[in-house]
């Protein structure tokens, strides 16, 4: 069913004189805020999103709004994220860097089990050390 409805707006959008674009829209100034090490667009972060619209005349702060509520609350999400990868990334490392010095200490223990030279050719590798 949403296949003729679909192939009608084509053809209604394709006959018509207003033209019609697809393409997104560049942000004026995104490669320059990216160069200086800014958000993409003005409305991610920084002091406009982030500090309140107004305050009291007193200067008592104004409530939190809603959407800063949720920012906030969005960036706590992330730094638990971050902090709980990093944390499983130091014990992968942990747990690597046990595994090599265990397997280190079984080469070892292998070679130790290993005949040992006897007589004569005990008397020659002492003689060359």
């Amino acid at each position: 069913m949403a296949a003729p409805v679909r192939t009608l707006c084509c053809s209604v959008l394709r006959h018509s004189s207003r033209q019609f674009s697809t393409t997104c829209g560049v942000q004026a100034g995104e490669k320059w805020r990216k160069e200086h090490g800014l958000s993409r667009s003005g409305t991610e972060y920084g002091p406009l999103t982030d500090l309140p619209d107004w305050s009291f005349a007193d200067g008592r702060l104004a409530p939190p709004m809603k959407g800063q509520l949720r920012r906030k609350q969005e960036r706590e999400v992330l730094a638990r994220r971050i902090v709980m990868l990093n944390s499983e990334v130091e014990r992968g490392m942990e747990a690597w860097s046990e595994k090599q010095e265990e397997a280190k200490r079984m080469e070892e223990h292998k070679k130790s089990l290993l005949l040992k030279p006897k007589g004569k050719l005990l008397m020659k590798k002492k003689s060359k050390s």
